[in-house]
């Protein structure tokens, strides 16, 4: 009594190796093949998949699909299901300074405290000058957020300059270490 999807005559291939063949009988449960070069092999039905011709045509593989809509699926790129943010034309470019100690000199070693300090400072100082003559309406302060010492002196710094605003930087990008500085572009100038 026969229980398989296969009848005698399919054409068949073998999953796990790269030969193929027709179904020539049945016996206990197992499928004897003729493969392509004559040879009579046995295989559990799980081990085979019926194709069409004995070519290397793939239509057989793909029953309730059209092989050309397969291929056509596969060139077409997958349209990505996410929402670009817009932004606005003067956030395009922010400066982003890191006034990490590290990143500003290659040893700290013999420097003390308020050595590190002034460079930073300094360093964020002559990084908003620079935004102001270039016309950067965006500057980063990345500062880490340690003791706040740091933090309190640029608050400082920026609170001197005319036409700038500043704020904590966004979160989710910089944590709380950094500042975010706005500086109001003047047309005139």
């Amino acid at each position: 009594m026969k229980t398989t999807k296969f009848n005698i005559g399919d054409s068949v291939a073998v999953l796990d190796d790269s030969f193929s063949g027709k179904v020539k009988s049945f016996k206990n449960n197992r499928i004897i093949i003729e493969t392509d070069e004559g040879f009579e092999l046995d295989f559990d039905e799980k081990e085979l998949i019926i194709v069409q011709n004995n070519s290397n045509d793939l239509s057989g593989l793909f029953s309730s699909h059209n092989l050309t809509s397969v291929l056509k699926d596969k060139e077409e790129p997958k349209k990505r299901s996410f929402t670009k943010e817009k932004r606005s034309k003067k956030e395009t470019f922010a400066l982003e300074v890191d006034l990490h100690i590290e990143k500003l000199v290659k040893s700290k070693k013999g420097m003390s405290n308020h050595d590190i300090l002034t460079l930073q400072t300094e360093t964020a100082k002559r990084q908003i000058d620079f935004a102001i003559r270039n016309r950067i309406p965006k500057v980063v302060l990345i500062h880490g957020v340690g003791e706040g010492i740091l933090k309190a002196e640029l608050d400082f710094l920026l609170g001197r300059y005319e036409g700038i605003t500043f704020q904590d930087a966004n979160y989710q990008k910089y944590g709380l270490g950094a500042t975010e500085v706005y500086i109001k572009q003047n047309p005139d100038r």
